[in-house]
């Protein structure tokens, strides 16, 4: 059985601690504000985190740019060359044209090679949903499944990751076009902050308003807890942009409520992609639970 490597892009979040201890690449869209075109690092090398969101707080409009074809063609080319399949997990194509980029270059990849395979997976997923799909992968890669296998696991679980979220301001989501509301009352009131889930589709969509910043963090974790299923591969990330210590107040709130103590919590933060649309403040927590049936387009 061949070995296979697991790839993602900017999306997933994963900062170099948690790449290395799963085992997984990435390969980096980018980011352009000003006369600045830089790499969407996840591990900030040309930003730093601090300086990126300031720049959103002071007014600056943060542009992004997608991987194209032909740097999927590089990059699969690359590790088929060097005999190791490749499971390539894109973030929504809900909110990127990512998955619909790669596939182009995986049918060109797959024709070309005399032996080894890429297969690309809609995660319907992104941020630390996309990111903890990855490492289940690389879960399964460890127990030895094959890349069929584990591919086969990903696609038959993934609506079964839950995102609770909350932005500081959600006018940085609707510019962008990444968020869906079902109600127009979200706009221009004081303190309300909108609680937002991703859909079937992998869409964000802001379900609910609750009056102030601790009322919504004690909502997310509600809702995380009712929600909450046990999975063997269950993790639960809490994420922030640029909000630390409000992180540590999440975190604590949905370790109070969890059922099992013993599953792993990570701590992370937003990266420069999904950071530059859901802006500066933003927090979620995601974890394995019931699967996501709800669909933006299908509420009228």
């Amino acid at each position: 059985m061949r070995d296979f490597v697991i790839v993602s892009d900017s999306c997933c979040d994963l900062d170099a601690n948690l790449r290395k201890r799963f085992g997984i690449e990435y390969i980096p869209m980018r980011i352009i504000y000003g006369e600045k075109d830089i790499l969407a690092s996840l591990d900030w090398e040309q930003i730093t985190s601090k300086q990126f969101y300031d720049l959103m707080r002071n007014g600056v409009r943060i542009h992004t740019a997608q991987i194209t074809t032909d740097e999927y063609k590089e990059v699969f080319t690359k590790y088929l060359s060097e005999g190791r399949d490749v499971l390539y997990i894109a973030c929504s194509s809900a909110l990127s044209s990512s998955y619909r980029s790669s596939l182009p270059a995986r049918d060109a990849v797959n024709a070309a090679a005399a032996e080894g395979k890429v297969i690309c997976i809609d995660s319907r997923n992104a941020c630390l949903g996309l990111g903890m799909i990855c490492m289940t992968a690389s879960d399964l890669r460890a127990e030895g499944k094959s890349i069929d296998e584990t591919a086969d696991y990903i696609e038959a679980h993934k609506q079964e990751v839950n995102q609770f979220a909350t932005v500081e301001n959600l006018n940085y989501l609707k510019r962008a076009g990444r968020v869906s509301t079902t109600s127009a009352v979200f706009g221009g009131l004081l303190q309300v902050k909108p609680i937002i889930i991703s859909d079937a589709d992998g869409q964000n969509v802001a379900i609910e308003k609750v009056k102030g910043r601790k009322n919504s963090m004690v909502r997310l974790a509600d809702m995380f807890k009712e929600a909450y299923r046990e999975n063997p591969h269950q993790r639960v990330c809490v994420v922030h942009a640029d909000a630390p210590e409000a992180a540590e107040e999440l975190k604590a709130l949905v370790v109070e409520r969890m059922p099992d103590k013993n599953i792993e919590v990570i701590t992370a933060g937003i990266g420069p992609i999904i950071g530059a649309t859901t802006g500066p403040g933003t927090l979620g927590v995601y974890s394995y639970g019931k699967e996501v049936t709800y669909r933006a387009s299908e509420v009228k």
